[in-house]
């Protein structure tokens, strides 16, 4: 690509058309059915759409490519096992529009760049390898054989490995994950950034400093016997819709449900359930007892100010509200985390948390007699400065009430992307534990480097820095989904070399390095066929299950190649001769799995148990009240609240999903449950701060951050009215990724804060 012409890294500035409704009430129903069937229609033949879907989530069918929200353990439906969003996602990928050498040709990355992320979106499915040579401005097609020749000499040629940087992101499957670390690993490097550092990185963390696992501790019959769901941070309206199937069935079985959130979601709010007569009549299940629409980034206060009134309340009743059997038995640190907290004053806890002590007490009136509590939270906790404290304090209060380790009772960080959690078991990790490399050392004969890699914010800033020098991505779209746009445009644009594993056309393809290849690969929904043998994959979902996912739709083109299969290929053309059996590996992929269980624990029988109805659970010593810390307990810590102070022209804003978008993939361009339609480029404001800044509903303003001295502007934002407290501003992503400051992340887990970035409006003269 010319360096005096680059293609813009922002999402389109385009506005097209907003207009608005009333915030839905209840979630699913039969608008959902009906958006389902639009978007798998405009797709695909009817038929071929509804083959796919009813294998959706079946135990011999295909692992949704959407979010990781478990499967029943029991029966499942025969009227169809996904959501609308699994509906959509499904369209996206098993489109029947592809894209060839042709249309390269007749679209320069000039070009393509001045569409949207839903425009690029839409074009179709990559069919054939391609490559932008250095100073063109079309991508032209390679072959196979040639493109994986030309990506090793390159990290051949590097003068260290750790000049390479190896992304993931958590649509890969266990077993390419697992071929994809063991290959990096041979190479040299643990430069493995994954899509874990932008999520749910801050979870890993906490959880493992108190828990012994970061991972969640709950599975999915659990929500049935529970007393209390706490809902932290969390929309699964869109992000998860099908938790709203557990939270109905919870409700009918007694439950109470807490939901804790800057913004009333309507898929906390009531549920429509899509394949009841009754619901699709009007029928609905309210969810929520207690709504508590706290400030961005009041979490912590939050739960400080519950675990302090739940011990005033201790107090007034002696062994009613507080497990002390359990916090003796199985806990370290109580004594002086309570004396701390005690001393918290709570009134200045529910100011900080924008809420009224009224309203927190009476949630400590629900909590307190409850013995079995879950706690369920996404990235409105995960993606703060303090986010790793603020979970922790999440368990603080779990650990108080007693409430991990028993039916009904946990932790449920509820992860975003299919196999993002099975990515991490398999080893995609930049600080890998030990075990994982005695094993790999153990097994293949070669000594894995120790010293940490790079994470997705060091791994920018070392292209930016030109300390790294060919970025590999296998998924995702890098680009769109990482903070800072355009400070990370320019770390790609530095690279010699950026390498790109895809099926669909977006923007990570056309801001690149001197030279860019794109290489199509397989979709979970493709047949996955090896010299006549059907290959199926696995995954792990969030809560800790290892299953079967078999693709059931012809390939949109022969020039794909699988995710396991471009690992093997790539790791022969880089690494040469090597006691690694990539050959045996390209074959079958049992004999990927037979070594995965020789190096990754709890994977015993690996080909006889992931080939059994629903497959198996992994273990997790948090459910079994066994902690893998230091001291073989669970860990209270102390933590202090940090508010963010804003200026009297300052607002913290925090990015969300709109319900037409799956991560960085744009669906559609209605969010229809919050009621803005046809436009992404929005702001939603409270009315009273509008009013204050003389702004008018549909005002046209730009928007600021200048943390670090550096000014960052998103231009063009539409002002629209909303439920959402003052001093508090809510806007997309990817469109206000621009705006996250590179260094501004959590403490220890480095996610970047993209739920608290300080900004300024400014209304523009003109449009």
């Amino acid at each position: 690509m010319s360096k005096d012409v680059q293609p813009s890294a922002k999402t389109s500035e385009k506005l097209t058309g907003l207009k608005t409704t009333t915030p839905k009430e209840v979630a699913a129903g039969l608008p959902a059915v009906k958006s389902s069937l639009k978007h798998i229609r405009s797709e695909m033949p009817l038929a071929k759409g509804m083959k796919v879907l009813n294998k959706l989530n079946q135990h011999d069918g295909i692992d949704c490519p959407g979010c990781a929200w478990p499967d029943p353990d029991d029966e499942r439906s025969r009227l169809g096992e996904y959501c609308e969003n699994g509906a959509k996602a499904v369209a996206e990928e098993a489109t029947s529009k592809k894209l060839t050498a042709k249309f390269f040709q007749e679209h320069s990355v000039q070009q393509l760049a001045e569409l949207s992320d839903y425009e690029l979106g839409k074009k179709g499915r990559i069919a054939e390898p391609l490559i932008l040579k250095a100073g063109a401005q079309h991508y032209e097609a390679i072959s196979w054989k040639n493109a994986f020749s030309k990506i090793g000499q390159q990290l051949k040629s590097l003068d260290n490995p750790n000049e390479a940087i190896f992304y993931t992101s958590g649509r890969t499957s266990n077993e390419a994950a697992f071929l994809y670390q063991l290959f990096v690993r041979a190479y040299g490097t643990n430069n493995l950034p994954d899509c874990s550092n932008m999520c749910h990185e801050s979870s890993g963390v906490a959880l493992g400093e108190t828990l012994g696992i970061g991972k969640g501790s709950v599975k999915l019959e659990d929500f049935y016997e529970a007393e209390v769901i706490l809902i932290l941070g969390q929309n699964p309206g869109t992000n998860h819709p099908r938790m709203l199937t557990a939270l109905e069935k919870a409700k009918k079985n007694g439950a109470k449900i807490i939901s804790v959130n800057p913004i009333v979601e309507s898929g906390l709010v009531s549920f429509s359930h899509p394949q009841k007569v009754i619901a699709l009549l009007g029928g609905k299940t309210t969810l929520t007892d207690l709504y508590l629409q706290v400030k961005i980034n009041g979490d912590m206060a939050l739960i400080q100010a519950l675990t302090q009134l739940l011990l005033e309340e201790e107090s007034k009743n002696p062994g009613q509200v507080i497990d002390q059997a359990f916090i003796d038995n199985k806990t370290q640190g109580s004594e002086v985390y309570i004396e701390h907290i005690k001393k918290k004053d709570p009134n200045t806890l529910a100011q900080e948390a924008g809420l009224t002590l009224d309203q927190i007490k009476a949630a400590v009136n629900i909590l307190a007699p409850a013995k079995k509590i879950i706690a369920c939270w996404a990235m409105g906790l995960t993606q703060h400065k303090n986010s790793v404290n603020t979970i922790k304090e999440v368990v603080n209060l779990l650990l108080l009430k007693g409430s991990i380790g028993k039916p009904g009772a946990g932790t449920c960080p509820v992860r975003g992307h299919s196999n993002v959690q099975g990515d991490r078991t398999m080893g995609i990790h930049e600080r890998p534990p030990q075990r994982l490399l005695d094993a790999l050392q153990n097994r293949y004969q070669f000594d894995p480097p120790t010293a940490h890699g790079y994470n997705v914010v060091e791994a920018i800033e070392a292209m930016h820095a030109g300390a790294a020098k060919i970025f590999f991505a296998m998924g995702g779209n890098f680009l769109s989904a990482t903070p800072d746009t355009m400070f990370t445009a320019e770390a790609l644009r530095k690279c010699a070399l950026t390498v790109q594993v895809s099926t669909k056309l977006n923007r990570s393809h056309l801001v690149t390095g001197e030279e860019a290849i794109i290489l199509p690969c397989l979709a979970r929904t493709d047949i996955d066929m090896i010299k006549g043998t059907l290959q199926f994959v696995s995954v792990e979902n969030s809560m800790g299950v290892v299953h079967s996912s078999r693709g059931q739709l012809t390939p949109i083109s022969d020039q794909l190649l699988s995710e396991p299969e471009i690992v093997t290929r790539l790791a022969k053309a880089t690494l040469g001769e090597s006691s690694i059996p990539w050959d045996s590996y390209a074959d079958n992929y049992d004999s990927i799995r037979t070594d995965i269980e020789q190096c990754i624990p709890g994977f015993d029988d690996y080909n006889k148990r992931v080939r059994e109805k629903g497959g198996f659970y992994l273990p997790n010593g948090a459910r079994e009240n066994d902690y893998k810390t230091k001291t073989g307990k669970a860990h209270f810590t102390i933590s202090d609240t940090t508010p963010i102070p804003l200026q009297p022209h300052e607002y913290l804003m925090m990015t969300v999903r709109s319900h037409d978008q799956f991560n960085t993939t744009i669906y559609g361009l209605d969010d229809r449950y919050r009621g803005i339609l046809n436009e992404r480029r929005v702001i939603m404001m409270n009315k009273k701060d509008m009013q204050l800044a003389s702004l008018k509903e549909g005002a046209v303003v730009d928007l600021y951050n200048r943390y670090g001295g550096v000014e960052r502007v998103a231009p063009k934002f539409i002002v629209v009215g909303y439920n959402i407290p003052q001093g508090c501003v809510c806007t997309y992503f990817p469109e206000a990724n621009v705006l996250v400051p590179i260094k501004s992340k959590a403490d220890k887990s480095h996610t970047p804060t993209s739920k608290s970035v300080v900004i300024e409006i400014v209304e523009r003269a003109e449009i």
